[in-house]
């Protein structure tokens, strides 16, 4: 039961690491294309 807690703990983290490093890029497209959004008008 220990080894599928400490399994999960840990796919939660990488799954949360890789979240962060998607999201990070994410949002900079976003805000790069408001921008140019706004720029246009």
């Amino acid at each position: 039961m220990r080894y599928i807690t400490d399994g999960y703990r840990g796919m939660s983290v990488l799954i949360n690491v890789n979240c962060d490093r998607l999201l990070f890029p994410g949002a900079i497209a976003v805000a790069l294309f408001a921008a140019a959004y706004v720029a246009s008008l």
